[in-house]
């Protein structure tokens, strides 16, 4: 059983303390293989997790396992993958190598090809699809705040895993479409990439139409990529996303009435992609708007919106000054003369 056995976050950045945290919060047994500046990190303050609606506990690091040696997979019963993509495939090779063979590995990463690169290095291991709908910000001194809202979803399995890992601070819910999912989790996730552009708090953003319509139009590239290639996204908001743009595109007003006291977002909250350009790390631009570019190119479809996104993003990591503060037209056509 799952709650007898270690919980190994593999890959603790912001998402894997936070959801480790919470977990050892409630008694579970929980390692953390991160990096050494993480580590010494959480040795030095504890492990702080918070939440924009009043959550805040504070976990010792002698309640937690904490190593960046993969040797501490070893006794995990469960593995949570929280790498970035373009790292999937290195802890996919350490979890063949260090994990048990009949522990459960759940992917908790943002895109969409993730489970099948697990899958691939991890042949006959169980691995689980899953997302995670909410953000969390890394404040620094062992430090990290969920700002958004949301369960996290799980792929179902025969011994109810998402029951399993669930804690009454941390729900975690099964679904038989776990594809279709994470392909309405990407959609969401298209306005990383404009409001790590932007520079702006979340909040402030999509309380600006002109931020919404831009966003409006990156899911409309979205959706028509998707339905080329026989993709129904699944919502994880109560908005059907056929749907979502139409809203999104509503005036200031009439869209504070219909979603805005929905919009569970903490006033700081930024998207990771803004934090990995702030603090200099390479986003994950390729598994969101780049997949969309790819799908459209396969299909002869024209996703323009989609292609400068990816362009200006890579330009903003090369460049490596953070957040370029773009305003929306800036992103459709440029900076002005």
């Amino acid at each position: 059983m799952i709650a007898t056995t270690p919980i190994c976050m593999a890959g603790a950045g912001s998402i894997g303390c936070f959801v480790g945290g919470v977990l050892a919060d409630a008694g579970r047994r929980v390692s953390l293989l991160a990096r050494p500046r993480m580590i010494e990190e959480i040795k030095g303050n504890g492990l702080k997790v918070t939440s924009f609606e009043g959550f805040d506990r504070r976990v010792a690091a002698n309640q937690l396992s904490l190593s960046e040696d993969p040797s501490i997979l070893q006794d995990a019963g469960a593995v949570l993958v929280t790498v970035k993509s373009t790292d999937t495939a290195e802890i996919a090779d350490l979890i063949a190598r260090h994990a048990r063979p009949d522990a459960v590995i759940v992917s908790l990463q943002n895109g969409v090809g993730n489970v099948a690169v697990l899958r691939e290095r991890l042949v006959g291991r169980r691995v689980l699809g899953g997302m995670v709908p909410f953000n969390v910000i890394a404040l620094g001194q062992g430090r990290f705040h969920r700002a958004t809202s949301g369960d996290i979803v799980i792929e179902r399995d025969e011994v109810g895993t998402a029951a399993q890992l669930s804690v009454p601070s941390l729900a975690m819910q099964p679904t038989d479409d776990i594809v279709g999912v994470q392909w309405g989790k990407l959609l969401l996730n298209l306005n990383n990439a404009l409001n790590a552009l932007s520079g702006l708090p979340l909040r402030e953003q999509l309380s600006r139409r002109s931020w919404r319509v831009l966003f409006a139009n990156q899911m409309a590239e979205g959706l028509a990529a998707m339905k080329a290639e026989g993709i129904k996204p699944v919502a994880s908001t109560p908005v059907p996303p056929a749907l979502t743009p139409h809203l999104l595109r509503l005036p200031d007003i009439a869209f504070q009435l219909l979603l805005g006291r929905t919009m569970k977002i903490d006033p700081e909250a930024r998207s990771s992609m803004w934090e990995d350009l702030q603090r200099r790390r390479r986003t994950e631009i390729d598994y969101l708007q780049g997949v969309i570019v790819a799908i459209a190119q396969r299909h002869g479809l024209q996703a323009p919106l989609s292609r400068r996104i990816v362009e200006l993003i890579k330009h903003a990591e090369a460049d490596g000054k953070g957040s370029p503060g773009l305003t929306p037209e800036q992103i459709r056509f440029g900076p002005s003369e």
